[in-house]
């Protein structure tokens, strides 16, 4: 497998020149894709040091080796992750992606490879709790386009409950307008904000959402690069391994495993029996 792993800007969605320092050559057989991330959701993917890091992209690249393939990272916004890859301007989505009906209509999902809850973040000296934190004229920072913004709109908003929402192009913008004051919370996943907390950030967790949602990587529709059944092989194969754990370890010590596959809900139909390139598995 060969990496192209050099940063390639938000704003550019289409072909890029990668600088030939940081691309070894790749020979004729190899097949090349582009893995859309969102490097600014830690720890599933962030920049570091000129580098992407991060669960989503050390396992894809994993994944990358099982499949002996090329790929290359290419940033966006979150809310560009998903038009551009039902546009096929990227290949493959791999970040902490939630799996849900809608996005299903859209996009095709992996086996899921994570399950996540949501929580409720406010500053470490809030006496919010997990209720009045996201009601009673509370404003609530959530990054657009995410599974989090969708809970709010179909939980809360539609209950005409007093309560304003914030959209962020990342959680991480979210909580630093909760520092200053500007909003009153944030919800985001447990995974990222466990991260936040282990970072020494001046927040605590005023309760948990239980949504039990599984996280997949996706490629576009009807999977034209025909890699999904490539992509669920790597995915297992990574596991079974121990590397999945590893990975996962690295970046969240003491964390707690969830086998892979998790449950996936019966509204995927690339969770639908036989699964490609995973025909034993599938819901009936």
């Amino acid at each position: 497998m060969k990496l192209a792993k050099n940063l390639l800007p938000a704003a550019i969605m289409g072909t890029a020149m990668l600088s030939s320092g940081m691309v070894t050559s790749v020979s004729a057989q190899e097949e090349s894709y582009t893995v859309g991330v969102e490097a600014s959701f830690p720890p599933w993917a962030y920049v570091e040091s000129g580098e992407f890091k991060g669960i989503a992209i050390d396992a894809m690249e994993a994944i990358a080796d099982e499949m002996d393939i090329e790929i290359t990272f290419q940033d966006m916004p979150f809310p560009s992750l998903i038009p551009a890859l039902s546009a096929e301007k990227i290949d493959i989505l791999a970040t902490g992606l939630t799996v849900t009906e809608e996005r299903s209509q859209n996009i095709d999902f992996t086996i899921p490879w994570w399950e996540t809850n949501d929580v409720v973040l406010v500053p470490e000296d809030s006496d919010l709790n997990v209720f009045n934190a996201v009601c009673c004229g509370a404003r609530v920072g959530v990054q657009g386009g995410s599974s989090q913004q969708a809970w709010m709109e179909e939980n809360v908003l539609d209950s005409e409950v007093d309560v304003e929402l914030a959209k962020y192009d990342s959680y991480v913008m979210a909580v630093d307008d909760m520092a200053v004051g500007r909003i009153s919370s944030v919800i985001v996943d447990d995974t990222s904000a466990q991260e936040y907390i282990n970072a020494g950030k001046p927040v605590k967790m005023a309760g948990k959402i239980y949504i039990r949602a599984p996280l997949a990587l996706a490629v576009s529709k009807g999977d034209p690069q025909e890699i999904l059944g490539e992509l669920n092989q790597g995915i297992l194969a990574i596991y079974d391994s121990g590397e999945w754990e590893k990975i996962v370890s690295e970046y969240i010590p003491g964390v707690s495993v969830p086998t892979v596959p998790g449950h996936m809900p019966d509204f995927v139909d690339t969770y639908q029996k036989p699964v490609a390139g995973l025909p034993e598995l599938g819901n009936e």
